[in-house]
């Protein structure tokens, strides 16, 4: 592994239950003790770094596509922060407010995701988790670029709608969301009013989405252009501060993410000066 792993087991919370996190330090990270760098947190953590602990044995490869993007001048060394997932990982990473709106819009989301969903949505505490907890302990403890500007929220399927909502409830501590797969069948009849309400306007953020066109993917796209509509009705600029991308023939897996990754990586993080 390029880079330094620091593995966090059992962090505990006064919101969520506890889970591992994972700090992923640049290789010269070391080489100084007086420069800070930017936090990206990503969710679903196990899947990342390692194969052994990933979801299908195939991890991000996170490290590697940072280190890419430093070569080429194309990105920055930035400090990744790895939440790892527990078994309500649906339930923290479903948009809570959207679902609080009617009884009809629960009920609704509750026939959509079946077997998945067994109680209401817990995003809230889980952000407040990664706010209140995981954030202050990774600022106090490695040297990070702590405000706004300097700090970005990404994941994949569920993990890129919890990374919307995120820079949505809390546009002042997040400056840009990676949104991979985009899981908006989970969220549809309610998503597009919420954002329409709710998202910042253009003008300090940055907001990926990308989507595939296999398996789960597949599903994505009519979606997809409804909240692209929404963007540009906030006033955000494709390709300068948001960003939608299609993939043909790229399924929904951590193989797909993996090669694409480097994407909105250099699109939320650009270059230093930027």
């Amino acid at each position: 592994m390029l880079g330094e792993l620091k593995h966090h087991p059992g962090f505990a919370s006064h919101y969520v239950a506890p889970r591992n996190v994972d700090v992923w330090l640049p290789p010269r990270y070391q080489e100084t003790t007086t420069r800070s760098f930017p936090v990206v947190y990503m969710h679903d953590g196990q899947n990342l770094f390692d194969p052994k602990t990933s979801f299908i044995g195939v991890d991000w490869g996170i490290d590697e596509a940072i280190e890419r993007l430093i070569a080429e001048e194309r990105g920055r060394e930035t400090i990744v922060v790895g939440i790892w997932n527990t078994s309500k990982r649906v339930l923290e990473y479903m948009p809570q407010r959207p679902f609080e709106i009617s009884i009809e819009a629960r009920m609704k989301a509750r026939l959509r995701l079946g077997r998945w969903v067994f109680g209401r949505p817990i995003s809230d505490n889980y952000l407040k988790f990664i706010l209140a907890e995981v954030k202050p302990f990774i600022d106090e403890r490695y040297r990070t670029l702590s405000d706004r500007e300097h700090t970005f929220i990404m994941g994949s399927s569920m993990g890129g709608l919890v990374s919307l909502y995120a820079v949505c409830e809390y546009p002042h501590v997040f400056a840009g969301a990676g949104c991979l797969s985009t899981h908006w069948p989970a969220v549809r009849g309610v998503i597009v009013d919420y954002l329409a309400r709710v998202l910042p306007q253009a003008g300090n953020h940055k907001i990926y989405f990308d989507y595939g066109t296999r398996t789960l993917d597949a599903r994505y796209e009519v979606y997809q252009e409804q909240v692209d509509r929404v963007m540009r009705t906030k006033g955000y600029q494709k390709g300068e501060d948001w960003m939608t991308l299609k993939f043909e023939g790229a399924e929904h897996g951590e193989r797909a993410w993996r090669e694409r990754v480097h994407i909105p990586l250099e699109f939320l993080l650009g270059t230093e000066g930027q």
